[in-house]
C-alpha cells in the first residue's frame, strides 16, 4: 500500500428508516383473543463491522407515546402510569450485546431491552430480508425479527382478575419487527 492509498473501511453505518419500519406487539385480552398494536416512533442505528462482526452494534429507540392499537382510550391507558408511563419513560430502548449468524440469512441478536426503566436481556431471532439500491442511488437493507417477553419482568404489572378465572391482559407479549435500513455515507 502506498502512502496515498487508504485502507478500505470495513465499517458501515446504517440508519433505521422510520417510514418503512414497523415495531408491533401482540398480547392476549381476556385469555380469548389477541390484541395487536404498534409503535410509530422508531429510530436507530446499526454499525456493521465486516472485518470483525463481534464489533457490530445495533441501537434502537421507540417513543412510548407513539403506541397505536386503533382504540384511543386503550392507547391512553397504555401510555399511563398503569403501563408504559410515557411521561416518565418516553422511550423503549434496545442495545445489542452480541450478533451471530446462525444460518443462511438468519441471525440471533442478544441485547438489553429497556422498558419502563427496567433493563433485561433479550434474544431476537432475525432474518435478513433483502438488500439493494434504491431509486435515489442509496443502499437499503431489510430485516425482520421476533421475540417474546413477559411484561411483568419490566414492571408492567397492571391487570384485573376475571370472574371466570385468568387475567384481563396476558403476561406474554409477542414482538415483531420489520426494519428497513438506509446506508449512511
Amino acid at each position: 500500500m502506498t502512502a496515498t492509498q487508504q485502507p478500505k473501511s470495513t465499517v458501515t453505518q446504517w440508519r433505521v428508516d422510520p417510514a418503512h419500519t414497523n415495531a408491533e406487539f401482540a398480547v392476549k385480552h381476556m385469555m380469548i383473543t389477541t390484541v395487536r398494536g404498534r409503535f410509530m416512533g422508531v429510530d436507530g442505528t446499526v454499525t456493521q463491522d465486516d472485518a470483525n462482526p463481534a464489533n457490530s452494534r445495533i441501537e434502537v429507540s421507540i417513543k412510548t407515546a407513539s403506541i397505536d392499537t386503533r382504540v384511543p382510550e386503550r392507547d391512553a391507558h397504555l401510555r399511563s402510569a398503569d403501563f408504559l408511563d410515557a411521561e416518565k419513560f418516553p422511550a423503549i430502548t434496545f442495545r445489542s450485546t452480541k450478533i451471530e449468524h446462525v444460518g443462511n440469512e438468519r441471525l440471533r441478536v442478544a441485547g438489553d431491552l429497556t422498558i419502563h426503566g427496567v433493563t433485561r436481556p433479550i434474544m431476537l431471532d432475525v432474518r435478513e430480508e433483502g438488500h439493494g439500491k434504491d431509486p435515489w442511488g442509496g443502499e437499503r437493507a431489510g430485516f425482520s425479527a421476533t421475540a417474546t417477553i413477559d411484561r411483568r419482568e419490566y414492571g408492567l404489572n397492571w391487570n384485573q382478575a376475571l370472574e371466570h378465572g385468568g387475567w384481563l391482559v396476558g403476561h406474554e407479549v409477542k414482538i415483531t419487527l420489520d426494519v428497513e435500513l438506509i446506508r449512511q455515507d
